[in-house]
């Protein structure tokens, strides 16, 4: 097997949830050595605990527990700082100064760290200690006026955590990763500051750019990608599922129409005075037949058509079986479980089984101890309770 991408590079993520973990997760998946850093138990647990399969169960990640509030903690975090690549977190702006962890505190001791902050709306701004969650960021990036209504009329509520997983997760993982490209070739380190509501509108660029160019607003059924035409749509078929059709290029769409038996429409693609009765006729010749049936006709025909899955049956697919999408986990306490596994490009997918670990075991005192902490020291600062 060859050697994962991010093997070498050792990650300090100080997040329990959200798009702080995400990123630490997918990192973890590229190789590096990811050490979750959460509070000991006398001052509580993390402030959401997350489900035991929540972030892929956290495989292959190493945990310690600090008081971070305590000096003695901080300085154990400083140490294991000196031996990083990256530091992750997602308290307020402010928090992890006060702490005496934050970028200055960190590059002091390692220069070369890239110190990734992770919040909702930035380091600075009027709204830069507000708290938030996923939604609130896709309706102020403008995602959800773009969505289509739901029954009552309203932006419909996303079926994924499109926020928290593009516009935070993966927007930090392309800054860490851009830092550390620099620090290879410079030696030096980097301050990111990952707003999430940035990088809605990152991810909503196209409708910005076109709303800043031409003065048009964009919303639901205003363009291509948002319903405009009846043929970039979902369609009921006669079993009750639906099947999403996004023919754009004109020789799809007309394969498209030959198919349905809709040819009236050749010609017509992008008439926008044809749309309500050609959406009519597609909408009647898909109702006449079971979803699986249109897509084993369609999809080999060049119509870019493919079926509005259930969670249940995406798992199930044999296109994504024969990616080794999904793998099996073990876990003492829940025995095996299906998780998603390393999908993303660049990745070993071919990996044995991951282990689940128990959330209560920790690496405190290796990892310590691999920072130059002695046994005894190791052993007075668990008697304080500043580690665990």
């Amino acid at each position: 097997m060859p050697e994962p991408l991010l093997a070498g590079y050792t990650v300090l993520d100080l997040a329990s949830v959200g798009p702080a973990a995400r990123t630490s997760r997918w990192l973890a998946d590229y190789g590096a050595t990811v050490i979750k850093v959460g509070p000991t138990p006398r001052h509580g647990a993390a402030q959401v605990k997350p489900w035991f399969y929540a972030y892929s169960g956290h495989r292959g990640m190493q945990r310690v527990l600090l008081d971070l509030k305590e000096p003695a903690g901080r300085d154990a975090f400083l140490r294991l700082a000196t031996r990083a690549d990256v530091v992750i977190e997602s308290f307020r702006p402010g928090v992890v100064g006060r702490l005496g962890i934050g970028y200055d505190d960190v590059r002091d001791v390692n220069p070369g760290i890239v110190y990734c902050s992770t919040t909702g709306y930035g380091q600075d701004g009027p709204y830069a200690q507000r708290a938030g969650h996923d939604l609130g960021y896709l309706a102020m990036g403008g995602f959800l006026d773009c969505t289509g209504r739901d029954g009552n009329g309203g932006p419909a509520i996303p079926g994924a955590t499109v926020a928290d997983s593009a516009a935070g997760g993966m927007h930090a993982v392309m800054s860490i990763l851009a830092a550390l490209l620099r620090r290879a070739s410079t030696g030096g380190g980097t301050y990111l500051d990952v707003a999430v509501a940035d990088g809605v509108v990152a991810l909503m660029s196209l409708a910005v750019d076109e709303y800043l160019a031409t003065g048009e607003v964009p919303g639901p059924r205003h363009g291509v990608l948002t319903g405009r035409y009846a043929w970039y749509d979902v369609y009921a078929c006669a079993d009750g599922r639906w099947l999403a059709v996004a023919v754009i290029e004109p020789h799809f769409f007309a394969n498209l129409c030959r198919e349905l038996g809709c040819e009236q429409w050749l010609g017509h693609q992008y008439d926008d005075a044809a749309q309500g009765a050609m959406r009519a006729d597609f909408a009647a010749a898909l109702a006449s037949r079971d979803r699986d049936k249109w897509v084993a006709q369609l999809a080999p025909a060049d119509t870019c058509v493919a079926p509005v899955n259930t969670v249940a049956e995406l798992v199930d697919d044999p296109h994504y079986r024969a990616r080794n999408v999904f793998v099996d986990a073990h876990s003492a306490e829940h025995g095996t479980i299906r998780q998603v596994g390393w999908v993303l490009a660049g990745q070993e997918r071919d990996q044995p089984p991951p282990e689940i670990r128990d959330v209560a075991r920790t690496d405190t005192s290796e990892l310590l101890a691999a920072a130059g902490y002695t046994t005894t020291e190791i052993d007075q600062l668990r008697d304080q309770g500043v580690v665990a």
